[in-house]
């Protein structure tokens, strides 16, 4: 273990789904005053790359410095290796630690509050609280929240009361149900910032993580009602606030940001940290099925042209849309047992070049390689090569029926982006599509045009994949740090508190941070970005 160095208070600051360009429009024009302070006085820069190639597994490639090629987590379900079976994944089951860790045994004074995708690690001197105040996805089980030391979790609801959970989206949700989810997201930010501002103030703390999800539920939650929004009107006409909540929960988030430095030593590091933004995008589930299937990469079973299961023949004769509504009557664990059977029962392997993996807006594409699959077809080297190259010659070729225009966005080959070969847990192919403020039911080939069925969990947006980070410090230069890869910032966590590490000293995010005090102080413009 190396020796603990003193070293001023390194604060981080997770603001999950915070989109950069609303936080530098809204800084510039006073909402966010705490982070247009950070703005002033310290560096900003974006974050990018291809670890952002999903929004699972991030924060987790952030917090440990790991890279997703490595932990291997992408996804709420993933493909099993060496099978054709899909099964549900958390940011635990890839054996990641976040750097705080490395703490353990040592003197220095943690609070870790809702850090994302990582649990209370034992043996760490403060305080550490887990999936207190976290985003609830619909119809999908969230771990329970867990603490370090014992009896933590009975000390905060004492204190601020039982967590608050919010849906992150509802389907046909009510103006009025939207505008209570408002209230509760307002309540549970004050709530806990309060339970913050408390862990900070009761003895000296070397760091501190603390996550907000709210501005990322809120995004979601609230989209269609933002200026442009298609419920923008109804909003506006019943005055309910729903107009400019997610503004508004910027605010509120940026308020306790605020509180909580003034109570924080002057001479602290303090991130402020976002690592996607929003925009508009339906789900794509069906058009990337449609794509494998129609295009000849990945070829039914038998049983789907003749003699059909019993299964297999009731999902055939029920409408899709009726299909995904019964679906969400049925408990998680049966839902994920039928979209396992589906995947696996409904396609012939022997003969599948490459499929689908299912996923909601972002989507995955898997080759069927010898060697890596149980019955893989494609050679590894100048033939899975040459099919990747035609998959994205042919994703190129999508156009929306709708706009005329392309609709994929990017496309990252994982082979190539991560600098490994072929993958061992990731998909081939990551596609973003291109962003529509409407469902994008139908995209054309030259050898036809594919359809997608629209689903009920039909939310109006997704992430935008690009972050924000901004930073301040007596050991933080100012200025535009540019574009920076959420694999950067644990060294530079690591010497803010005291713990380098030798092998890790080097990289152009450290030489544009400095470390050393800013040599002209005087006051800055806010980078803006047009709305």
């Amino acid at each position: 273990m190396i020796k603990d160095v003193n070293m001023p208070p390194l604060v981080i600051f997770g603001i999950d789904g915070c989109d950069a360009g609303l936080i530098k429009r809204w800084a510039h024009e006073g909402y966010l005053p705490a982070i247009a302070s950070l703005l002033q006085r310290g560096c900003w820069g974006e974050i990018g790359g291809p670890e952002l190639m999903s929004t699972h597994g991030a924060w987790l490639s952030l917090f440990s410095g790991v890279s997703r090629s490595e932990h291997g987590y992408y996804y709420n379900r993933q493909l099993m290796p060496g099978t054709y079976d899909l099964r549900a994944m958390a940011a635990r089951d890839a054996g990641v630690l976040p750097f705080w860790s490395q703490l353990r045994g040592g003197s220095k004074r943690v609070v870790i509050i809702d850090a994302l995708e990582t649990e209370p690690i034992p043996g760490l001197s403060g305080v550490q609280l887990s999936n207190w105040a976290v985003q609830q996805q619909y119809n999908h089980t969230i771990a329970p929240p867990s603490a370090e030391p014992g009896g933590l979790l009975q000390a905060v609801q004492r204190h601020v009361g039982p967590p608050i959970h919010v849906d992150v989206f509802k389907p046909d949700s009510s103006l009025r149900e939207d505008a209570a989810a408002y209230r509760l997201m307002l309540t549970r930010i004050a709530k806990k910032g309060s339970l913050c501002r408390r862990a900070v103030g009761q003895g000296r703390c070397d760091l501190a993580v603390i996550s907000f999800v709210e501005a990322h539920t809120a995004a979601h939650r609230f989209w269609d009602y933002r200026p442009g929004g298609t419920r923008r009107d109804e909003a506006v006409a019943e005055g309910c606030g729903l107009s400019t909540a997610i503004r508004e929960v910027y605010q509120a988030i940026d308020r306790e940001l605020g509180l909580l430095l003034k109570q924080l030593p002057d001479e602290s590091t303090v991130f402020v940290i976002s690592l996607f933004g929003m925009k508009d995008l339906y789900p794509t589930t069906g058009l990337i099925e449609a794509f494998c299937r129609q295009l000849g990469y990945q070829v039914p079973s038998a049983g789907m042209d003749a003699g059909p299961n019993a299964l297999g023949l009731l999902r055939r004769a029920i409408r899709p849309d009726f299909r995904a509504k019964m679906s969400r009557l049925l408990p998680r664990r049966m839902q994920g047992y039928l979209e396992a059977d589906r995947f696996r029962g409904e396609t012939n392997w022997a003969k599948t070049k490459a499929f689908s993996i299912p996923a909601l807006n972002t989507s995955f594409v898997r080759v069927n390689l010898r060697g890596r699959e149980p019955q893989g077809v494609i050679e590894p080297g100048p033939e899975y090569e040459c099919l990747l190259d035609q998959i994205e010659g042919d994703l190129k070729q999508l156009v929306d029926v709708r706009s005329g225009m392309p609709a994929v966005e990017r496309i990252i080959r994982t082979a190539e982006a991560y600098l490994g070969g072929p993958p061992s847990i990731l998909p081939d192919l990551a596609v973003e599509w291109k962003s529509t403020p409407y469902f994008m039911d139908r995209v054309r080939h030259a050898k036809g045009e594919l359809v997608q069925g629209r689903p009920y969990y039909n939310r109006s947006s997704y992430h935008r994949f690009g972050g924000f980070v901004a930073a301040a410090g007596p050991s933080i230069r100012s200025g535009d740090l540019g574009e920076v890869s959420p694999l950067e910032f644990v060294s530079a966590f690591r010497l803010l508190i005291g713990q380098p590490d030798s092998e890790k000293l080097t990289g152009r995010f450290l030489n544009s941070l400095a470390l050393q005090p800013p040599t002209n102080a005087g006051a800055k413009a806010i980078p803006t970005e047009a709305s």
